[in-house]
């Protein structure tokens, strides 16, 4: 019941936001050049999905996403496990990796522009490099919430390392793990349009940098919904597989 009515109140914030933004730039409460009534975004929507331009930017913006996701998730699984059961190697790799983390991103983008140039490459390395860290972070803390009692209960049992890894870790960490995911492909997601925006010849964050240099506010608006939406559809994928493992959580 309470489930319910917590989804009804979500419903009708949703909507009293929306009648909002239709409504006052209708009625001249808010400037319409500044913020165009919903009507007229969802409009503009409609038809910048029908262009063969817009069709090839998400193609490209998507396909940055993914091989940026690929690489950095592995990646930032395979280090924050070592740095978590590797004593010596965490006491050399976590100050650097905690350093390097509070360090805004974006100040390194001229850097692998000068490396990898404006392209693809670019792009997809950029976003990796924003990511991996929080993956590295969160498969250490994944590793490090593993019970002692079932790693000696393994052990004592004669199981492999192998065994231990798929039978006694990944069942503890991928929780934890999943809701990582939901975090770093916000991480990954925000270095690709970044990337786009700051350089880039293709892309739909190179479509909405355009529209909002020539001010022009429903396309801006109608890419945003459509970034907002692709986002909000990969998280609750990654919410509802997190939600049949959270039967795994001891």
């Amino acid at each position: 019941m309470r489930g319910g009515t917590l989804v009804l109140f979500r419903l009708a914030l949703l909507a009293a936001v929306l009648l909002l933004w239709e409504a006052l730039p209708r009625f001249g409460l808010v400037n319409a050049m500044l913020l165009p009534p919903l009507s007229d975004v969802l409009a503009a929507l409609a038809h910048i999905l029908g262009r063969a331009d817009v069709h090839t930017a998400l193609g490209v913006t998507a396909a940055e996403v993914v091989v940026a996701f690929v690489i950095a998730v592995p990646l930032g699984a395979a280090l924050g496990v070592l740095s978590a059961e590797n004593e010596y190697f965490g006491d050399i790799f976590k100050p650097m990796l905690f350093y390097v983390f509070s360090i805004p991103k974006s100040i390194f983008l001229p850097m692998f522009i000068l490396v990898f140039g404006i392209g693809f490459p670019q792009k997809v390395a950029y976003a990796t490099f924003s990511t991996v860290f929080i993956v590295i972070m969160s498969a250490a803390a994944a590793v490090e919430s593993v019970k002692a009692e079932h790693l000696l209960v393994a052990r004592s049992y004669g199981a492999t390392q192998a065994q231990i890894l798929r039978r006694v870790y990944l069942p503890s960490m991928l929780p934890i793990l999943l809701e990582a995911l939901r975090i770093s492909m916000i991480f990954n997601f925000t270095g690709v349009m970044i990337a786009e925006m700051y350089a880039s010849r293709v892309g739909i964050g190179r479509l909405i940098a355009d529209w909002g240099e020539n001010f022009e506010m429903t396309k801006l608006l109608a890419g945003v919904i459509l970034l907002a939406a692709a986002a909000m559809a990969f998280n609750e994928a990654v919410r509802s597989l997190e939600a049949r493992c959270s039967t795994w959580r001891a």
